[in-house]
């Protein structure tokens, strides 16, 4: 995977951060250890303090990229809709079939990453983590219709958009597609969520395969069997 994406520059909305990590040194070391120092100690205990001493840096210098850990937050879970965007594009280019797409799209959304899966600072098996536990802090806020006009949430529709339009390849006359598929990429991140911590509410474990399987099973009963009354 990471051979096949190497050359790909994942874009985030530039109203995100103040200056380009990806333009320096320093700012590629904010991406690493910040997304580390969050999957260690969480968003509510990480700091720009605490991160300006891990690189042994000033907390200033920090800043002149992000303007608070928010915005890193939203740049992180950003890049992952456009890392798994690229993935999805790539792998359904050459299909004819919208269900095999669709198969393909929740076998993307579910799949269990590994660090070497993508180039770049960015750990993607930590960031999959990442996009578990804190994914929703993104936009459960009450700046979020302000950050939506900002467009910091497009990789994200976009995504739910393209596989929204496999649903409707398959049933046009299915009238819910991105509700469904909105659904399922939630409902992958807390059934990740539930194995590791709330295990009693989820059947599926870490297979990611099974959770492949429960929401496409899910997703083309629902779609398939569904008539316009």
């Amino acid at each position: 995977m990471k051979e096949l994406f190497g050359h790909i520059q994942i874009q985030v909305n530039e109203k995100v951060y103040l200056k380009d990590p990806n333009s320096s040194d320093l700012g590629k070391r904010i991406l690493g250890e910040g997304l580390l120092l969050i999957d260690e100690v969480g968003l509510e205990r990480f700091t720009f303090r605490k991160l300006a001493k891990r690189l042994e840096t000033t907390e200033s210098s920090i800043y002149r990229y992000f303007e608070n850990k928010h915005k890193l937050l939203i740049y992180f879970i950003s890049w992952y809709w456009g890392w798994l965007e690229y993935q999805l594009v790539f792998s359904t280019a050459n299909l004819s079939s919208a269900e095999e797409k669709l198969r393909i799209a929740i076998r993307i959304l579910a799949a269990n990453v590994r660090e070497t899966d993508a180039p770049g600072p960015i750990n993607v098996e930590v960031l999959n983590r990442l996009v578990v536990s804190e994914s929703s802090k993104a936009y459960l806020t009450k700046e979020v219709d302000e950050a939506n006009k900002e467009g910091f949430y497009l990789g994200y529709k976009r995504l739910v958009g393209r596989v929204a339009d496999f649903v409707s390849e398959i049933n046009a006359d299915y009238p819910y597609p991105h509700t469904l598929i909105s659904t399922i990429a939630e409902g992958i991140q807390h059934q990740k969520y539930f194995a590791d911590h709330l295990p009693s509410l989820t059947d599926i474990q870490q297979d990611a395969g099974l959770l492949a399987t429960c929401y496409t099973d899910m997703a083309l009963s629902t779609v398939t069997q569904y008539s316009p009354k």
